[in-house]
């Protein structure tokens, strides 16, 4: 046995003292020493060996007593273990290191390995090393810094040896062309990165690999650079078998490669270009802290130390980067150790992920090399001890703090190593016994359990309370609602916790979603700045959407705002300052489907929300006009006009919803103010069609054009979706034959193509939407008459042919826009007609006969049909009718134009009505409106109680001051039932 190296005194495992580490028991030690015996008579050199060193029997049978992971690989494989004392430990490794990195390499006779054999080979290599390194260890040959530096290089060699070995087979098939195939990597463009501790030379000694795969299309290797990606990507697949799979050899290493630019959407390899557009767009303060430690393991490691260099201004700012810390201390709350969880224990605690464990450690350093690294290029190591001592040297921290954080780094590994050697398991959990304690106790060479739990516990909370130190947010950042961790790419199991006691029914889709956020998938969400906004608005967000019933669907509808939404920065910090507008998002998205998604579907309107004085001012027309005069200045061609129109209608009606919605209005001013809106936006939309009209065939001498509201356009009534009832009426010079235009029209051609380019310009769908849907059912002869009636016609059909249904719709009539004498002309009409005398009698039987065809024809749906149920609606609105056309005849003056239906209840019932039956109308009236506005406003289909929203539920209840839907529901059907009497005693039965 000679040295390979004459500059260092050898270092073998038959140099072991005595009682490094002492056996679990008795029982187990003979056991031990019996499995050494058996192991002796098939490898003759051992018998020999552990006859001449008694020292190292009795090591080997204390570490086979406590490992039986290393107990049973020695005695299935003697050979190994007599590999590993024949020389000197060095230079065992150093050999195997050699051969799973040659293992890709053709033999003398030119045969180029096939899979298979490449991986049994590696697969033989990793139990040989893992055999001999793990008996270093434990017998504090190697420290654990140097163990960790062991297992990296060997999973380096591993890796690149796997690569080599596929683009090989690659090139022999000619799916490639390399530049070399003695040296397949080289000027591959194929870059393979070690993340975490493969890249800083810290791997465990039961470690999985993290790896990220780059590629340049452009190295040349491939006929053609489209086909890189599907290349590469199957290249990796087979990479992940040759590593990970189970023979039985056994397995190399696990191997996760989700560490790569937004795993869920991005294949195994990303092109280089791809990977620096993500990263410089996207990149999150997590893949920052993962790039400290990034290092070419494997492939073109030119190209990435090349890649590497270009990711710098990523991973280290130029300025000093404070908003990190909160950021990448969220990465350590995604761990299970939040509060009681978290707490220091030595049974069953994590010395990686637990309070005061390996990460805290890490990320101590990582924090604070993110914060600086841009400006102080001594702090980028990747390794955590050499972090450590820069920090202290660059006095970022002061020299004893980086010595105790360095001496409890080791020892954790050191523990962490032991915990894995038991079973060859990826664990970091202490164990749950006494007994089984006491086996990690022994193996790190303490005398007994209580004198290593008091070691551990003053190492846990030394390292915790260097850790609190620098991050003192943390309650900030999860407030009292429990963990709410989004970064990474795996579900936080405290944080679907949370999501599920604060309301969320499926807590692992809700974190899915959130995470697309984070990873910056919307644009709203691409700039870093976006997303510090929105990690810090997260706990009141959720708490919020949390409050409501149905939390996942409020959530939903969020995403899709927020997918629509052009930008976010602005919202996120107008929402972290403003508690109201938070209230406000959350009412909407759990309250009103159909608001959410006409703010999904157009987010600009969502713009108007950010007015301070939103719910404190009243849309009155008045405060209306001049808004729509402003958005209209400087709109000069027609399209734009309209365009401009709907845009502001969209925004308008969305507004007077969040009033109502709010209970800023109550549903009798948001009928008004969506009326008044409907008002001057189809006034509007005449003057841009008479400019359109007349450029095109002039003006008609004496031409004049007023339009007729009717039905709830009429009475102020109109809801959310309302359509629009309209009457064009029209007048002209008799003495003029056309107009005096280009293209001149007779009049009926005339005042026909401008009623057809009004209904047009309201209901046409366009990009920005419709600004109503027009029904002209009402004019004279309804569908059958021509679309734009003349004042003197109109009058001659209202006096001599009009049905009672239609003159009961004309008590609802109201001028909305045009010119002002034929509106008066027109209004003057009106009341001439209405003030007729008529025959009550025919009347009240007309009004049943109507009242019974709806009936039978358009049946309620149930009770929440407040329009057709018996007593609802209709039922309220045929009494005002009624009672308006017979006024005349009873000597009430019919005074009710441009009147509600409760005004005009109040003006003519009173003195026709019984006092409890006026007051009983108008008690239904009140309920049924509200009602009606606030579903219409929130639902695009019928109401259901099962159904719906809980805040709508909750809405409704609260406009019939009721404590539950069933109550609401029971005064409803009082009302209604009330209702039909009253319509009954009036109109008969």
């Amino acid at each position: 046995m000679t040295s390979t190296d004459t500059m260092q005194p050898e270092r073998r495992l038959d140099a072991v003292e005595a009682e490094t580490i002492r056996p679990l028991n008795q029982t187990e030690a003979k056991a031990a020493l019996a499995a050494l015996k058996e192991i002796g008579k098939s490898e003759p050199d051992i018998a020999k060996i552990l006859a001449d060193y008694p020292a190292l029997r009795d090591f080997l049978a204390a570490a086979f007593s406590l490992s039986p992971f290393l107990r049973d690989m020695a005695t299935i494989s003697p050979k190994l273990l007599a590999d590993a004392l024949a020389d000197p430990v060095e230079t065992v490794l150093s050999g195997l290191i050699e051969t799973a990195r040659n293992a890709w390499r053709p033999s003398d006779g030119g045969a180029v390995p096939s899979e298979s054999e490449v991986m049994a080979t590696l697969r033989y290599a990793k139990r040989a090393f893992s055999l001999t390194a793990a008996l270093a260890d434990l017998a504090r040959i190697f420290s654990a810094a140097e163990t960790t530096s062991w297992l990296s290089d060997f999973a380096s060699a591993c890796t690149a040896s796997a690569i080599d070995h596929l683009l090989l087979a690659a090139h022999q098939s000619g799916k490639l062309k390399l530049v070399d195939p003695a040296e397949p990597a080289k000027n591959s463009g194929l870059i393979v990165l070690g993340m975490g501790k493969l890249g800083g030379r810290e791997l465990n000694y039961s470690s999985d690999i993290d790896i990220v795969v780059f590629y340049e299309p452009e190295a040349g290797i491939l006929a053609d650079p489209l086909d890189a990606s599907e290349t590469f990507g199957r290249m990796m697949r087979r990479l992940i078998r040759i590593l990970q799979d189970r023979t039985a050899d056994g397995y190399v290493f696990r191997t996760d490669l989700r560490l790569r630019p937004d795993p869920g959407s991005t294949p195994l390899a990303v092109s280089v270009d791809a990977a620096l557009i993500y990263y410089e767009g996207r990149g999150q303060n997590w893949e920052r802290a993962a790039y400290i430690k990034a290092r070419p393991v494997a492939g073109d490691l030119a190209a990435g130390e090349e890649f590497l260099r270009q990711m710098t201004p990523f991973v280290f700012r130029k300025y000093l980067d404070y908003a990190a810390i909160a950021d990448i201390h969220s990465i350590k709350r995604q761990i299970h150790v939040h509060k009681g969880h978290g707490s220091i224990a030595i049974k069953g605690h994590d010395v990686k992920l637990g309070r005061g464990g390996i990460r805290e450690i890490e990320f101590f350093a990582q924090t604070q090399q993110l914060i600086a690294g841009g400006r102080m290029p001594a702090l980028r190591a990747r390794e955590t001890e050499i972090a450590l001592n820069a920090l202290a040297e660059a006095k970022w921290i002061r020299p004893e703090i980086a010595i105790e954080l360095t001496e409890a780094y080791w020892f954790l590994r050191d523990v962490e190593h032991r915990i894995q050697m038991v079973h060859d398991e990826q664990t970091h959990r202490l164990p749950d016994t006494d007994a089984e304690l006491k086996r990690i106790a022994l193996m790190l060479g303490f005398a007994d359990q209580r004198t290593f739990s008091e070691k551990l516990e003053n190492v846990l909370r030394l390292v915790e309370k260097r850790y609190s130190r620098l991050f003192e947010q943390e309650e900030k950042l999860s407030g009292d609602i429990g963990n709410l961790v989004f970064t990474g790419q795996k579900d936080d199991p405290d944080t679907l916790k949370t999501l599920a006691d604060l309301g969320f029914s499926r807590p692992a889709d809700m974190s899915r979603l959130i995470r697309t956020w984070h990873n910056g998938r919307y644009r709203a969400t691409q700039s870093i700045e976006a997303r510090e906004r929105l990690t810090e608005l997260m706990p009141a967000l959720l708490k919020a959407f949390g409050e409501s019933r149905r939390a996942d669907e409020a959530l939903l509808r969020f995403d899709s705002f927020l997918k629509a939404l052009p930008a976010g920065i602005q919202l996120f910090s107008l929402i972290g300052n403003n508690p109201a507008l938070l209230s406000l998002i959350v009412t909407i998205m759990s309250s009103a489907p159909r608001l959410a998604d006409s703010v999904a579907a157009k987010p600009h309107i969502f713009d108007g929300m950010l007015d301070p004085g939103l719910l404190s001012q009243l849309p009155t027309r008045d405060y209306l006009s001049a808004r729509l005069a402003t958005f209209l200045n400087g709109a000069r061609y027609y399209e734009e006009r309209l365009d401009r129109l709907r845009i502001f209608s969209a925004e308008q009606r969305f507004l007077i919803g969040v009033r109502l919605l709010t209970g800023a209005i109550s549903g009798e001013e948001a009928g008004r103010a969506f009326t008044h809106l409907a008002d001057i936006l189809i006034g509007a939309a005449l003057d841009a069609v008479l400019d359109e009209v007349t450029e095109a065939h002039g003006t008609y001498p004496g031409g004049r054009v007023a339009l007729l509201g009717m039905g709830k356009l009429g009475s102020f009534e109109l809801t959310a979706d309302s359509d629009v009832d309209l009457i064009l009426l029209y007048d002209y010079d008799d003495t003029a034959f056309e107009s005096d235009g280009a293209k001149p029209l007779d009049a009926q051609r005339y005042f026909t193509r401008l009623t057809q380019r009004l209904i047009a310009a309201l209901s046409a769908p366009t990009a920005e939407g419709v600004l109503f849907e027009v029904d002209l059912r009402l004019r004279p002869s309804g569908n059958k008459g021509p679309v734009a009636t003349r004042i003197g016609a109109f009058g001659k059909y209202q006096r001599e042919e009009a049905w009672t249904w239609e003159h009961m719709a004309l008590t609802r009539a109201r001028l909305i826009c045009g010119d002002e004498s034929l509106s008066a002309e027109a209004e003057a009409l009106i009341s001439d007609v209405l003030s007729e005398k008529s025959d009550p009698q025919k009347i009240a039987a007309d009004v049943r006969e109507m009242r019974a065809l709806i009936e039978k024809e358009k049946p309620p749906r149930d009770i929440w049909d407040v329009k057709l149920i018996p007593g609802g609606l209709v039922d309220i609105e045929f009494i005002a009718q009624y009672l308006s056309l017979v006024a005349p005849a009873k000597g009430v003056p019919p005074s009710t134009y441009g009147s509600s239906t409760a005004e005009t209840l109040q003006a003519i019932g009173t003195p026709q009505l019984a006092p409890d039956d006026l007051a009983i109308c108008l008690e239904a009236l009140h309920l049924f409106s509200e009602y009606a506005q606030i579903t219409r406003l929130c639902l695009d289909a019928p109401f259901d109680p099962k159904d719906a929203p809980a805040g709508l539920v909750e809405r409704i209840c609260k406009i019939g001051d009721c404590p539950d839907i069933g109550t609401l529901e029971g005064e409803m059907k009082r009302l209604a039932k009330a209702v039909r009497a009253v319509f009954r005693k009036t109109v008969g039965a």
